[in-house]
């Protein structure tokens, strides 16, 4: 901090010429009363300052030493301290011996020093002097030596006030933001339940007279369902050309995931039977309930793919319309609850959905004029959604950043 220049009577000086670093009293569990709360580190939210658990004696007791502290101290997690873990106690209590109680009054504003442990030189400092690989922690001797800069203490109580009402706001609109991709969830969903049940096109077949929806079975409107095959080792080439395996986390509402399939084994042939072409449908037919059940179309494939033995292969019958539109109503909630009645199997971790079951499934099916403009509509609201969702991300991104 040697190159920083400060307002007159500030001065740049260490954390242990103002707080006691690693000084702590020690407590046993039959030093304190049954109501008294007991802090973890797993307690404390990373970044946020944010309790987000709270337990006392009687749900946690404890064999070990802990740190007793007072209300209005500040709390700093030693431990993996790159994890930003501060916050000030409102209350009395014993917490870990990975963290530290700090108490600069009256000397110091508390509130000062906590924004302080927070701030980016601290955590620079402590990420470059905590010892440990996997466990890293802030030493007695390296936290007495952190660097430190002290305002004049009326200027102190003013900086921390300013920071706990702009900080509050910063949350405050990053809890809004955090918001948005569930009400965008929510909202393609509602747009696929308004396409699948004929609402969206509703005025579209008053004006051009189309027939009303018939019911189908799948079977009546796909084409053979391909089952794939589960190669058990991985290898970089076969037969001169790349191939790759589809897993079942590979198959995602709306998106295909090219990267998450596994090499083809070296030994073994790929399969063209199998591969895996632009307009196909895939839906996984076994795995966790989340997991099963789950369907996707595949556009624009450059590379040679095969399906594992936990997915379905398939496309609809040219002349019974879109494989596009079929994968929508088989990512509605309505279809959803009825692939989920088709779904055998004990456990939540091993669910199955055989062909003949799927073949069974119940669909209300549009003419192909009409799917076309289901289609067309729900891809420009999905674009619309999307497009919102990239500007709320990028304005999390800077929120982030905010409070540095």
């Amino acid at each position: 901090m040697s190159d920083i220049t400060l307002p007159k009577e500030w001065r740049a000086t260490q954390l242990g010429d103002v707080a006691e670093y690693g000084k702590t009293q020690k407590c046993e569990l039959s030093d304190i009363k049954v109501d008294t709360w007991i802090l973890e580190l797993e307690d404390i939210e990373k970044n946020s300052s944010r309790i987000i658990k709270r337990l006392n004696t009687s749900e946690r007791p404890f064999k070990s030493t802990k740190n007793k502290f007072k209300e209005g101290d500040i709390l700093y997690g030693k431990l993996r301290p790159y994890l930003n873990k501060v916050v000030i106690a409102d209350d009395n209590g014993v917490c870990s011996t990975e963290i530290i109680p700090l108490n600069a009054e009256p000397n110091v504003n508390n509130h000062y020093l906590f924004h302080w442990l927070r701030s980016e030189t601290f955590l620079n400092y402590v990420v470059e002097v905590s010892y440990g690989v996997n466990m890293p922690r802030l030493g007695t001797k390296d936290g007495l030596l952190a660097p430190f800069i002290l305002p004049p203490q009326a200027e102190q109580k003013v900086i921390a006030d300013k920071l706990d009402t702009l900080l509050a706001q910063v949350e405050t609109t990053k809890a809004r933001l955090d918001r948005i991709p569930q009400i965008l969830k929510t909202f393609r969903q509602s747009v696929l339940a308004a396409a699948v049940s004929g609402k969206l096109t509703e005025e579209w077949r008053g004006k051009n007279g189309v027939s009303e929806w018939q019911q189908k079975t799948l079977g009546d409107v796909v084409a053979g369902i391909s089952q794939g095959w589960s190669p058990k080792c991985l290898s970089e080439e076969t037969s001169g050309k790349s191939w790759g395996v589809i897993k079942t986390s590979s198959v995602q509402e709306r998106l295909f995931l090219e990267q998450e399939n596994k090499k083809l084994p070296e030994h073994l042939e790929p399969r063209e039977a199998l591969k895996v072409a632009t307009g196909d449908i895939l839906t996984t037919r076994a795995g966790p309930r989340s997991r099963c059940g789950v369907s996707c179309y595949v556009e624009n494939v450059t590379l040679n793919l095969m399906i594992c033995d936990k997915v379905y292969r398939y496309q609809v019958k040219p002349e019974m319309g879109l494989s596009k539109f079929l994968v929508m109503q088989l990512n509605s909630h309505p279809t959803l609850e009825s692939i989920e009645s088709l779904k055998t199997g004990i456990s939540e971790s091993g669910m199955n959905l055989t062909q003949k079951k799927f073949k069974e499934l119940l669909l209300e099916w549009p003419s192909t004029e009409e799917q076309t403009q289901i289609v067309h509509r729900v891809e420009e609201l999905f674009a619309f959604s999307d497009r919102i969702e990239q500007k709320a991300n990028a304005a999390l991104e800077r929120v982030n950043n905010l409070t540095q």
